[in-house]
């Protein structure tokens, strides 16, 4: 770090301007997930093996439909920080962007087609 500037050191800005805030959303949505994972595992675990007419009155309650929709939310984005790490260590120009660009949609797209199966679930019942 001896190249770095005096005001990059202070504010945490290495050389890619932005280790700190993938660091820190790292950490954030791995101290979310310790505790939405177990209550995911609880809340749908109870209702596995079900019939339909269960499962859709199980989730039309706000409990276990709002841990399922944030355990979704937020281990994709948890997912979308890890995979734009990795890509950027690992892939270079082109490659790089497209790979990037390539997580954010699948991660995006899987929230929201989620949260719309959730939802269609939850109003079901």
């Amino acid at each position: 770090m001896r190249y770095l500037t005096d005001y990059k050191r202070a504010a945490g800005l290495g050389s890619a301007h932005g280790g700190t805030h993938h660091l820190w959303h790292m950490q954030l949505s791995s101290a979310a997930l310790v505790i939405l994972v177990p209550l995911f595992i609880f809340t749908f675990g109870s209702i596995l093996g079900s019939s339909h007419e269960d499962v859709l009155d199980y989730y039309s309650r706000p409990i276990p439909a709002v841990i399922a929709g944030l355990t979704l939310v937020v281990g994709l984005l948890h997912f979308y920080s890890g995979a734009q790490i990795l890509i950027e260590d690992y892939s270079k120009g082109l490659t790089r962007r497209v790979l990037i660009l390539v997580a954010a949609i699948f991660s995006y797209t899987s929230i929201a087609l989620g949260l719309f199966a959730l939802v269609k679930l939850a109003l079901q019942g």
